[in-house]
Order: C-alpha cells, then sequence, then structure tokens
C-alpha cells in the first residue's frame, strides 16, 4: 500500500474518498470511538482533558494506520481545502480552524494521485509555498 509523507495531506484525501465519496469505508466516528470506551461527548473529553487543539491520539493512530489502496487513490479527481471537513471534527471535535493543526506542509504525496486534476480552495487557504499556482500548474493540477 501507498505511504503518506504528510498526515495533513493524507486527511485531504480521506475526507474526498470516505466523507466525500463515501468509497473508502467504513467511515471512522470519534464520537463512536470514544463511546466504545465509555466516553459519551468528545467535545467535553476534549476540553477536560486540555485536548481541545490537538489531534486526539484514538484518530491520528487510526487514519495513520489506515491503508488506501492504489486502485483508490487514482480516483481522487479533485481535492478541497477547507477548514470545515469532516475529518477535521473526527481529530479535533473542537478545532475552530484558527491555527494551523491542519496544514499541509508538503506536497511530496501528489504523487500517488496519478489523476488529481483540481485542487479548490488553495488560493484562500494561507498556506503558502506548497499550494502555489505555479507549482501545481507545472503538475498539470489546477488550482482555484
Amino acid at each position: 500500500m501507498p505511504a503518506f509523507r504528510d498526515f495533513n495531506f493524507k486527511l485531504l484525501v480521506i475526507e474526498k474518498l470516505m466523507y466525500e465519496d463515501e468509497m473508502l469505508t467504513p467511515a471512522f466516528s470519534i464520537d463512536e470511538c470514544l463511546r466504545a470506551k465509555g466516553i459519551a461527548d468528545a467535545q467535553l473529553y476534549a476540553f477536560d482533558n486540555d485536548l481541545a487543539y490537538t489531534v486526539l491520539d484514538e484518530s491520528r493512530a487510526y487514519f495513520e494506520a489506515l491503508e488506501i489502496s492504489e486502485e483508490l487513490l487514482a480516483t481522487v479527481e479533485t481535492l478541497l481545502i477547507d477548514g470545515g471537513h469532516q475529518v477535521c471534527y473526527e481529530c479535533s471535535p473542537v478545532w475552530d480552524g484558527e491555527d494551523d493543526l491542519f496544514d499541509v506542509g508538503s506536497l511530496d504525496d501528489l504523487d500517488l494521485l496519478p489523476n488529481l486534476r483540481r485542487i479548490s480552495g488553495a488560493r484562500d487557504c494561507g498556506l503558502g509555498d506548497p499550494f502555489k499556482e505555479e507549482i501545481l500548474a507545472a503538475r498539470g493540477i489546477a488550482s482555484d
């Protein structure tokens, strides 16, 4: 299975495949994961344990270990950069989008998406160099 180098880039791909296209199943739910441990409220758990603006260990472990086949990766033609993604909630139930917790640091993983043609939200994401239009254009990827 292909290995991702940038966790946050992998989360963008997971958002597309798991929560948008529903092709990567079953969908991970932090609420269900924590309920299985006897924790009724993910948001209270995060606040009470000083985990409000971090990726919860349960989520990180799940998503880091999640394998995505080359065939499934080849179906990804578009990605959306947006702080309101479901995967962001599943990682950090009280995250408000006001910090760099989910910023992509590198686009080295673009090679894992041979059919990627567009990244939406790249111009407005404030993430800097990785999403420069000329870098994406050189790879045949449009951005807006």
